[in-house]
């Protein structure tokens, strides 16, 4: 190429360029409606039905194009932000399952470890042997009250009860205390009777009696030795106020269930089983002394945590021995008398 033709051709070129530039700068920006009609004529190109959704700041515009090449039809509509929805089904299949802070009952409790009461279990059912046995547990508690304020015992109770209509339940026949980790007191109340010393415990005021639902307990007790149990406090109320929320009548087990994350078991061939047997089976002796035990053991939590968040499980427990620790041993059982 010669010089001369080179030269048109930057010349040329520069011209384009010139006009390109006159119409980048001088022509006015797209309007919605031209950016509609080049949007139908590019759909209407296309061989198949579809439905195109822009959403805009200000409008949102539908277009439907079809295989009979009508034109398109266009409507407008204030702007609103529209998600396809999927079928329930699939929804469900796509969301994995939350955790429930209320797992159910019979699904929870075989997931969850047993309270049990791994101490030795202080078996009397004679006078002599109650007496002698309150008179070491009394021991226990002097040494307990030198080194804190308030002494806290687990209370519970146990009856024979009645399945025939107009027969009233049997009176108290064991009764079953403890203060700590080591043993459990266990008193056949119904061969024994009560001596002169466990009345006084029960009515020692400045030794708390606690348990679930030991305001009926020391009802049953009045009514069938008249002796007044003093100094009790009820579990319950006293996990409402640690766990705020409305009132909740809680039961042992729930308490249990709930605080330690632990299943206290209540067979029913044992809980409602014939406490006024001669002597109480091993069963029978591990089963009253866990309720005392864990009576006992959940007023030391209430008593040591800060107010307990409605939220799964969380409270603050200090200088509480550990629960999985004080139940993983076995019970010892000392003093079951002989045939």
């Amino acid at each position: 190429m010669n010089c001369s033709m080179k030269g048109e051709a930057k010349e040329e070129e520069g011209v384009g360029f010139s006009r390109l530039a006159s119409f980048v700068y001088e022509y006015e920006p797209l309007s919605q409606e031209d950016l509609e009609a080049i949007e139908a004529s590019l759909q209407s190109s296309l061989p198949t039905t579809t439905t195109t959704i822009t959403t805009t700041s200000t409008t949102t515009t539908t277009t439907t194009t079809n295989n009979n090449n009508k034109r398109p039809i266009t409507s407008h509509s204030p702007t609103r932000r529209s998600r396809r929805r999927l079928p329930t089904s699939l929804i469900a299949l796509q969301l994995p399952r939350s955790p429930s802070f209320s797992p159910s009952p019979g699904h929870s409790k075989m997931r969850l470890p047993v309270m049990k009461f791994c101490g030795k279990i202080m078996y009397s059912r004679t006078f002599n042997d109650v007496e002698k046995a309150v008179t070491k547990f009394l021991k226990i508690i002097e040494e307990k009250k030198s080194e804190m304020m308030q002494i806290a015992i687990g209370f519970d109770i146990e009856w024979k009860p009645t399945f025939r209509k107009g027969v009233p339940p049997g009176k108290v026949a064991v009764m079953q205390i403890c203060c700590d980790t080591s043993q459990c007191l266990v008193l056949h109340l119904i061969h024994s009777g009560i001596p002169q010393n466990l009345q006084l415990l029960l009515e020692d005021s400045t030794v708390l009696k606690v348990g679930a639902g030991i305001g009926g307990d020391a009802t049953k007790v009045s009514r069938d030795y008249d002796i007044s149990l003093k100094g009790v406090e009820d579990l319950s109320f006293h996990a409402n106020q640690k766990l705020g929320g409305g009132p909740h009548k809680w039961g042992l087990a729930s308490l249990t269930e709930k605080l330690l994350s632990k299943q206290l078991k209540k067979p029913s061939k044992i809980r409602m089983g014939n406490w006024e047997t001669p002597i109480l089976s091993k069963e029978q002796l591990e089963y009253a002394a866990t309720d005392a035990f864990a009576s006992w053991f959940l007023y030391q939590v209430l008593r040591n945590s800060v107010r307990i968040r409605k939220s799964y499980h969380h409270h603050t427990i200090k200088d509480l021995p550990d629960v999985q620790e004080a139940t993983d041993k076995s019970s010892e059982v000392d003093a079951v008398p002989q045939q």
